[in-house]
């Protein structure tokens, strides 16, 4: 689980940091711009702009994830930065407005969430069984906060959005697990509309979704 990264290794995770960079500290930085230019309220671009990244940097760098690295280490290292990173701002007060919001630090739960799943991959030597819920996270999640952007201009919690997650979580489980992975994502696209304290939904819906396939795996074994 945990070696020296090979040369091609290293350089995939640079390259991946640095697009997850862009993602963060570019391409939301010019659509907060494009939107608040537009009349759009501060918070609403922002909301937008946290599940941008949850799509476009939590969801790309997912799905590369089997097909570049054979071990943790040089994700351990991706994760420890982007959380050390995305935490320092809140700490500092200084945050980045256009992705980050006073009330929460809910994109620091995200990224660390994203690595522990993705490290319980690598440890049963199952990473396609971590992608699964990570995606539920990144991109089902995503997907559920862009249409309660849409539909009510707040953070708030509908089914409306529970439902447009499932439209993507069930048939993403289906195909990459088949009936245990369709009951992951139904079970997910549940979980996500209830949040308990601090625990958040970025907590709940990839541990909900891992739990399921890594039972379904105990029972079919």
């Amino acid at each position: 689980m945990f070696a020296l990264p090979s040369g091609e290794e290293a350089l995939a995770a640079s390259l991946l940091f640095l697009w997850v960079l862009f993602i963060s500290h570019v391409l939301t930085r010019w659509t907060y711009r494009k939107m608040v230019s537009r009349n759009m309220p501060h918070h609403v671009a922002v909301y937008y702009n946290r599940k941008i990244i949850h799509i476009l940097a939590g969801g790309v760098v997912a799905v590369l994830v089997p097909f570049i690295f054979k071990n943790f280490t040089p994700i351990l290292a991706l994760v420890g930065v982007l959380a050390v990173g995305n935490y320092l701002p809140h700490r500092m007060k200084k945050l980045n407005y256009w992705y980050q919001v006073e009330e929460n630090m809910y994109e620091v739960h995200f990224v660390i969430m994203w690595g522990l799943v993705m490290g319980l991959g690598f440890l049963l030597e199952n990473v396609m069984m971590a992608v699964l819920p990570v995606l539920f996270m990144s991109v089902g999640d995503g997907v559920t906060g862009i249409v309660r952007n849409a539909l009510f201009r707040r953070r708030t919690k509908s089914w409306w959005g529970n439902l447009a997650m499932a439209l993507f979580c069930i048939p993403a489980g289906l195909v990459l697990h088949g009936v245990s992975g369709a009951l992951a994502g139904a079970l997910a696209s549940v979980i996500e509309k209830f949040e308990f304290g601090r625990i958040d939904d970025n907590i709940t819906v990839p541990l909900t979704g891992f739990m399921v396939l890594l039972t379904a795996s105990m029972v079919v074994a």
